[in-house]
């Protein structure tokens, strides 16, 4: 939708969208209402990840588009960080109902800004769009490359972020008034990876569709999570997660910046889209196997799972980007370029 109908307009419907869906929980007083407030938050905040790198491409050259994606991507990381420091105080402060108002005004002050600089000389006065509104096609070699570059190798910090207190509290003893602390460090570690591998990107992976030795490096690192069962130190396990983090920020980056090589600058959008959609679809999938490992207390073999992912998902990338046919490879070229 992005590609279609401009970044200009699309951001301010997609995020009113977010903020309607954010003050509305304030107005739900049972389970069905609040899931659906819930289901139309996650809806507009889908434009995010899209709209984030269609921004990069819109105002930035190919050299410093994958720091301006992790600029972009933090937000969530960094949002979810300072969360509970925020809203908590003001739930018990105000009432649970005031703190969802809140977030909607952050979201009208968003739309306010985003009026203001969504044009030239930040943004180009005419954008490149589709000239037609058309989904992805599946059976494109380049589609699937983009998908296991990126949705099995970073997947790392969705269940850490979902599991990581359980494990805490279940298998290290860890007490609840503590976890506010530890919490915090993993997705501020993502965050990071974000921009330290945004500038490798940038730097290493500039005109290169195929940056074979960045992808396996960062493969060798992510499989350090599968030893997070071998100390008992608290200490050392938040280091193991945040490191996982860090990693799996990388893979997005580098995926993105490699994707943007195969697909053309209309379609920027929905290249992140398909990116980003098979993360959490392939997030949900995973869950399905680590809650029952985790009721039984297998977190070896939880946390192996998570590890062994992006080597799966590398070796299909190795597989689907060798040898591209003549017409994806006309999209050889950085998005935007």
């Amino acid at each position: 939708v992005l590609d279609y109908i401009g970044l200009r307009l699309g951001m301010l419907i997609g995020v009113s969208i977010w903020t309607v869906a954010s003050v509305s929980h304030g107005w739900m007083s049972g389970f069905l209402g609040f899931a659906a407030a819930r289901g139309l938050l996650g809806f507009g905040e889908g434009v995010t990840f899209p709209g984030g790198l269609r921004t990069a491409v819109e105002s930035l050259p190919a050299s410093r588009r994958a720091r301006a994606i992790a600029l972009s991507f933090s937000g969530g990381t960094l949002g979810g960080a300072a969360a509970s420091y925020i809203a908590v105080p003001l739930g018990l402060k105000y009432g649970w109902r005031t703190a969802f108002a809140i977030t909607g005004a952050f979201g009208i002050a968003w739309l306010a800004l985003w009026a203001v600089v969504a044009r030239p000389p930040f943004l180009p006065k005419v954008e490149k769009k589709s000239t037609k509104l058309t989904p992805p096609n599946l059976s494109e070699r380049r589609l699937w490359a983009l998908v296991f570059s990126y949705a099995l190798p970073a997947i790392a910090p969705g269940p850490i972020l979902t599991l990581l207190s359980l494990y805490l509290i279940q298998g290290l003893g860890v007490s609840q008034a503590a976890l506010r602390t530890l919490l915090l460090v993993p997705p501020l570690a993502w965050g990071l990876g974000y921009f330290f591998w945004g500038w490798i990107a940038d730097r290493y992976a500039h005109n290169n569709r195929r940056p074979v030795g960045l992808f396996l490096l960062l493969t060798a690192c992510s499989l350090v999570l599968g030893t997070a069962t071998w100390t008992t130190s608290i200490a050392i396990t938040i280091g193991i997660m945040s490191w996982a983090n860090f990693i799996g920020g990388g893979f997005q980056m580098v995926a993105l910046k490699v994707g943007s090589y195969s697909f053309p600058r209309e379609q920027a959008a929905m290249m992140t889209g398909i990116a980003s959609g098979s993360w959490a679809l392939v997030n949900y999938i995973l869950l399905q196997f680590l809650g029952p490992l985790f009721n039984q207390h297998r977190y070896a073999d939880a946390f192996w799972m998570i590890a062994l992912c992006p080597v799966v998902g590398v070796l299909a990338w190795l597989f689907l980007s060798r040898d591209r046919s003549t017409t994806e490879a006309r999209y050889d070229r950085p998005v935007g370029t």
